[in-house]
Order: structure tokens, then C-alpha cells, then sequence
């Protein structure tokens, strides 16, 4: 397993931004949890890590290796 950083990370449906600027390190073996209510975007930010929906701005690392535009199979 290897470490998961979001820099700045947003995300926007048009013009609506439902994830706004978040910053999260998680160290490799580390092991977290995202508690929050119905719809404030837990499943979102895990989508984005995993490569399955665009982020609208910041970095992704994995590793720390910048994977924004590496698709979901190679990262």
C-alpha cells in the first residue's frame, strides 16, 4: 500500500462546488475512516482518489506521484 495525499482538491458540478479545498494526508498502512451525513461528499472524495470522477482543481498523489490524469487501472 502506498500513501494517498489530496492537495487543495475541489470538486464542481457546473457551477455548484460540493467539495471545497480539501487537504488530506494519509500515510502508507495507515487506516481512516470518512464519517459525515447523507450526501456531503464521502463517496465523492473516494471516487476521486480512485480515478473514477474528475476532480475540478488541486493534486492527487499516490505515493507521491501526481495522479490526476492517470486512469482508475493504472494508479
Amino acid at each position: 500500500m502506498s500513501s494517498v495525499t489530496l492537495k487543495n482538491v475541489c470538486k464542481k458540478y457546473d457551477s455548484k462546488v460540493v467539495i471545497d479545498k480539501i487537504d488530506l494526508e494519509i500515510k502508507d498502512k495507515e487506516f481512516i475512516v470518512l464519517v459525515g451525513a447523507s450526501g456531503c461528499g464521502k463517496s465523492t472524495i473516494l471516487r476521486m482518489i480512485a480515478g473514477l470522477e474528475e476532480i475540478s482543481g488541486g493534486d492527487i498523489l499516490i505515493g507521491g506521484k501526481k495522479v490526476n490524469d492517470i486512469p482508475p487501472k493504472d494508479r
